[in-house]
């Protein structure tokens, strides 16, 4: 019985860890965001595009929360540079969203690094709204 778990467990936290990143092929901060999700233990997969806002309006991301590449994890959308412990957050708390944004290009942030790291919002949003879920200054979170 304990084995029949810990497979089960595994196959669960394999298929939440397996990420499909929708990216610009001639985006150098996006390829750094994707090595952040991969650093943290993430499964990604990139599908290089330049339809991005088509694959944003497909999956409802709003036009204020784009930035420049969007992201798809066990139902939910990741826009932007969203570190992998808010992702992980948003994984084990599974609230009702549409997904993650953090929009824009915060100085800092996952594939951002350089110069002086500011604090930025990670946006929740979905059907019913948008709140701020995390807060974070470079890939820590803000105190």
């Amino acid at each position: 019985m304990a084995a029949t778990f810990i497979v089960s467990g595994s196959s669960a936290l394999a298929e939440t860890s397996a990420i499909l990143v929708h990216k610009d092929p001639n985006c150098g901060c996006c390829a750094g965001w994707v090595q952040h999700l991969k650093d943290a233990g993430f499964t990604v997969t990139v599908q290089e595009t330049a339809q991005l806002p088509a694959v944003r309006k497909r999956l409802g991301v709003p036009g204020d929360l784009a930035a420049c590449h969007t992201a798809e994890i066990a139902g939910y959308v990741i826009e932007g540079h969203v570190p992998a412990l808010a992702v992980r957050q948003l994984l084990e708390k599974r609230p009702a969203a549409v997904g993650l944004a953090v929009p824009g290009m915060p100085a800092g942030s996952p594939g951002m690094e350089g110069g002086t790291p500011r604090k930025y919002d990670v946006v929740l949003f979905g059907t019913s709204g948008r709140q701020l879920f995390m807060q974070f200054v470079g890939s820590e979170i803000a105190s």
